[in-house]
């Protein structure tokens, strides 16, 4: 039985559920990161104590899966487009829209999917978009794959943000901190490609990007999903 499936406890002396026991538990994620969740913390945030919330939550594991269901109502259409590829780009975007708010979110994105409501609804609406353009399993491996890359694309943004907050330096910081080696290394002449990348490719910003990844990604799946003239 799942955290949804079980019923919440009968109503206490001091207010207690699961929804200000999650709201409680993302806020500290917020500030801190998923290193800062414990029962303890949370049941001293809503002044309870930290057994009461075993009794609604039954492990850590259980409130990350509501917590990740939780903002996913945040990645939820508000009207289902009529486009697939509209529709798939629009999930990318605002999934990372929401982990640019939640950090927290990239170190749980991609693993087992939760039945959670918000996630059932997500996939539901995804996996639809898709649903009369193919078989099932083209379907299935053309969510798959176009989730794999922006769950990617936005580990790494996440991954370099926090490095930037570790080391204090931006991007362009540390660029110029080591340009004196990497000029030196690529003066030798044994890294022609890396090279021209520097000397030649254009600089973008992280939406950029994530925006013409994404692109290149539907544009396979595009070719794909065309069903072959008889």
């Amino acid at each position: 039985m799942t955290v949804w499936d079980r019923p919440e406890p009968p109503t206490q002396p001091v207010p207690l559920d699961r929804e200000r026991i999650v709201a409680a538990a993302i806020a500290l994620a917020d500030e801190g990161g998923l290193e800062a969740v414990s029962m303890r913390k949370v049941a001293a945030r809503l002044d309870a104590g930290p057994m009461r919330l075993y009794r609604y939550v039954s492990t850590k594991e259980e409130l990350f899966d509501l917590m990740v269901d939780e903002v996913q109502a945040e990645m939820l259409p508000e009207e289902q487009p009529a486009d697939w590829r509209e529709a798939l780009s629009a999930l990318a975007h605002r999934t990372r829209r929401t982990t640019l708010r939640h950090e927290w979110l990239a170190d749980l994105l991609g693993g087992r999917p939760a039945l959670g409501p918000n996630g059932l609804a997500m996939t539901e609406a995804t996996l639809a978009a898709l649903d009369d353009l193919a078989d099932v399993n083209t379907v299935m491996r053309a969510v798959e794959t176009v989730s794999a890359y922006f769950i990617g694309a936005i580990r790494r943004e996440i991954a370099n943000l926090r490095a930037e907050r570790a080391t204090g330096l931006s991007k362009h910081d540390w660029q110029r901190a080591h340009g004196p080696r990497v000029t030196g290394l690529l003066a030798t002449g044994r890294f022609p490609a890396l090279a021209k990348a520097v000397y030649d490719g254009t600089d973008v910003d992280a939406e950029t990007t994530f925006t013409t990844g994404l692109d290149w990604v539907l544009d396979a799946v595009a070719a794909k999903l065309t069903r072959p003239t008889a």
